[in-house]
């Protein structure tokens, strides 16, 4: 499908750049957080999954997918959760490994390519009796999605309608390189304290974790060199993204999907802003507002709803 050439986004004022666009959001937003009920599950790997529901007696189903070390309650799940519970829609969002406050039964976790995570809760939904689902994803979990839809999911799960992402690492190796340049220094340093403390965390519960790597971890890359690829059975990390990527698998989506990422992003290259793949696609749009920072689309007003949560219920209401 071609590119969307215009995006209905504007950026307030106030919010000048792409780093106010994505810390006024994640930093100062506190969206009502929605009252889950919270069901855990068993992987058959004899580890679990914590899942949050929000029930309306609907039909129709939106799985909401987190970004990397995100979970359930960060605010841009509570603001999409909020927008489509009070249009009726039922709600599942889930927490990846080791991500709901507690850690996993395994030394491996999830990593932007874990879609058989994915796959066992759409099963677990459709187990429920939910015969109508659309995906929704964010940074991280939008990879996973737009993967998980790549690989032919649709062919096992025609329950699955639709689908929109939000800020979408597609390239992960271009997007390894721009978080750590010195402009984005912050927000690497935040991902690699909490990766710090997880992996300490784990090594109380699994001795055998040699946590002296630690000592040349410096980046994401690092990491993902020294644990996130060997853990999850990858030769490195130029490995593990060149297998997870999402750009490998927008060829195979057949479901109508929504890609919506902001030309200024300061987490993605410039390889996941190239609209190569997707104007090859028949399902997959592409639409680049200009602004919106990373993870971000604020608006002011608007009852508190943001303009990216207003997006995704016209597009998985227009493909019912």
């Amino acid at each position: 499908m071609p590119l969307i050439e215009k995006s209905g986004y504007q950026a307030p004022k106030i919010l000048f750049s792409r780093h106010l666009q994505t810390m006024y959001p994640a930093l100062i937003r506190a969206p009502p957080l929605p009252k889950y009920i919270r069901e855990r599950i068993n992987t058959p790997d004899e580890d679990f999954l914590d899942l949050d529901w929000i029930k309306n007696s609907n039909t129709h189903l939106v799985i909401l997918s987190h970004g990397l070390e995100g979970n359930s309650t960060r605010q841009y799940m509570a603001g999409m959760a909020n927008i489509f519970s009070k249009n009726g829609f039922d709600i599942l969002a889930w927490n990846y490994r080791g991500c709901s406050d507690e850690q996993n039964c395994h030394l491996y976790s999830y990593h932007s390519g874990f879609t058989q995570d994915l796959e066992l809760v759409i099963k677990h939904a459709v187990s429920e009796g939910y015969r109508r689902i659309s995906l929704v994803g964010f940074s991280l979990g939008g990879n996973m999605t737009l993967k998980y839809l790549g690989e032919g999911s649709t062919e096992k799960f025609k329950q699955i309608e639709s689908a929109v992402v939000f800020s979408v690492p597609i390239d992960l190796r271009s997007c390894a390189v721009q978080i750590h340049k010195k402009s984005n220094f912050l927000y690497e340093l935040k991902f690699l304290r909490s990766f710090k403390q997880k992996l300490f965390e784990k090594a109380k519960l699994f001795p055998e974790l040699d946590t002296s790597f630690w000592k040349n971890v410096n980046s994401v890359f690092d990491f993902d060199e020294f644990f996130t690829a060997p853990q999850n059975g990858f030769k490195s990390a130029l490995d593990y993204y060149e297998k997870c990527s999402a750009i490998k698998f927008i060829s195979g989506i057949e479901v109508p999907t929504l890609v919506v990422t902001a030309l200024n992003d300061p987490f993605l290259g410039n390889e996941c802003l190239d609209p190569t793949e997707f104007k090859k696609s028949r399902h997959v749009y592409f639409e680049r507002p200009d602004e919106g920072g990373h993870v971000g689309f604020a608006q002011f007003g608007h009852e508190g709803v943001y303009w990216s949560e207003k997006r995704a219920l016209v597009w998985v209401s227009r493909h019912k």
